[in-house]
C-alpha cells in the first residue's frame, strides 16, 4: 500500500511538471508580444550607474521568485542608453554577481567593449566567474579587499533519477532521432563516451573564456591559463594577480573618473521596474543550460537542479 502511495505521488509530480512547463510556454508567447519594461533613471547626473546584481541570463529576472536575476537583454539596452546620451561622460557597472549564461555574460561585455566612454567595473560583495567576465570588459576594475572574484572555471552538474524511478518501478520510454539527442536527461546515467562529450565541450568553453579574460586584461592567455583552475580569489588577492586595478568602493570609482575625465561626477542611476509581464515570465522562467556561474553561487542558488552547466 505504501508502495502505490509512493508511486501515485510520483505521478502527481510529474503532471505538475507537465504544467509548469505549458505555463511557462504561455509566459514566453505574453512577453514576445507585449515586449520588456525600460529602466527608470534616477537622478539627472554624467555619470550613469548601472547594476548587474545577481545570475545573468539572457532573459528573465522580475519574477516573484527571480529577484536575483539579471537580464543581458536588458542591461545592454541601458547600456545603449547611457552611451548614446551626450550628457553621460562615463558607466559605472556596479556588479554583484557570481556569474550565469556564457552567452548572456559575453553579451554584456561585448556591450561594454562598444561603449566610446570611460567605463569602471564596482565590484562589491561578489564578481566571480561570469560577473568577473562582464568586469573585465570594463576600462578599470576596483574591488573591495574582501570582495568574492576571479573563478575561472566551468561546472557542469545535474541530479540523476534514474535510480529513484527504478526503485518505483517507472520507466524511461526512450524515443530520439540522432543517438546524443537525450544525453544529460535526468532519467537516465550518462554514458562513458557521454561524459567524454560533456568534458571536450566544457573545456573548449573554458578555453573561450581564458582568451576573452586576456584580451580584456591586458594578459597573455598563459598568465591568465595559470589562474583559471577555478579558485576564486579575494580582492586583494586578484589585485596583485592584476585581475583587478584598485582596492575600494564607491568613492574610489568617483575619485578614479574625476581625476580621468577631470569633472566633477554627478551619478544618474538606472533602475529596473519589471511590467506585470515581466513578472509572469520571470516567474516561470527557468533554462537548462547555464555557464558562468561561479563559487558565489553556491550562496544565493534556489533553483532547481536541471543538467547545468556553469563558468
Amino acid at each position: 500500500m505504501e508502495k502505490k502511495s509512493n508511486v501515485k505521488w510520483v505521478i502527481i509530480a510529474v503532471v505538475l511538471v507537465i504544467l509548469l512547463f505549458f505555463a511557462f510556454i504561455f509566459a514566453g508567447i505574453v512577453a514576445l508580444f507585449f515586449g520588456l519594461s525600460e529602466a527608470e533613471r534616477i537622478g539627472t547626473g554624467n555619470v550613469a550607474l548601472i547594476h548587474i546584481n545577481g545570475l545573468i541570463l539572457t532573459e528573465g529576472g522580475g519574477g516573484f521568485f527571480d529577484e536575483d536575476v539579471v537580464s543581458s537583454t536588458k542591461i545592454k539596452l541601458d547600456i545603449e542608453d547611457a552611451d548614446a546620451d551626450p550628457t553621460i561622460k562615463a558607466i559605472i557597472f556596479e556588479i554583484n554577481s557570481p556569474g550565469g549564461s556564457a552567452v548572456a555574460s559575453e553579451e554584456i561585455a561585448n556591450a561594454i567593449k562598444k561603449v566610446d566612454k570611460t567605463t569602471v567595473a564596482l565590484i562589491r560583495e561578489t564578481g566571480a566567474s561570469g560577473g568577473y567576465w562582464v568586469a573585465s570588459a570594463t576600462d578599470y576594475i576596483i574591488a573591495n579587499r574582501m570582495s568574492v572574484t576571479g573563478s575561472i572555471g566551468v561546472i557542469a552538474s545535474y541530479l540523476d533519477f534514474s535510480g529513484l524511478i527504478k526503485d518505483y518501478n517507472v520507466t524511461y520510454e526512450r524515443l530520439v532521432s540522432g543517438k546524443y539527442k537525450d544525453m544529460g536527461v535526468p532519467f537516465r546515467e550518462l554514458t562513458p563516451t557521454e561524459r567524454i562529450l560533456f568534458q571536450k565541450k566544457l573545456d573548449l568553453i573554458h578555453e573561450y573564456f581564458i582568451e576573452e579574460v586576456a584580451k580584456n586584461r591586458g594578459l597573455t592567455n598563459e598568465q591568465v591559463n595559470d589562474l583559471a583552475t577555478g579558485i576564486f580569489y579575494l580582492g586583494s588577492e586578484a589585485k596583485e594577480l592584476g585581475l583587478v586595478d584598485e582596492l575600494g568602493g564607491e568613492e574610489e570609482a568617483i575619485a578614479y573618473l574625476e581625476k580621468e575625465l577631470n569633472i566633477t561626477v554627478e551619478i544618474v542611476e538606472y533602475v529596473e521596474k519589471p511590467s506585470f509581464f515581466d513578472i509572469l515570465a520571470g516567474t516561470l522562467n527557468e533554462k537548462s543550460f547555464f555557464v558562468g556561474k561561479g563559487i558565489g553561487s553556491a550562496l544565493t542558488e534556489k533553483k532547481a537542479n536541471k543538467l547545468e552547466v556553469w563558468a
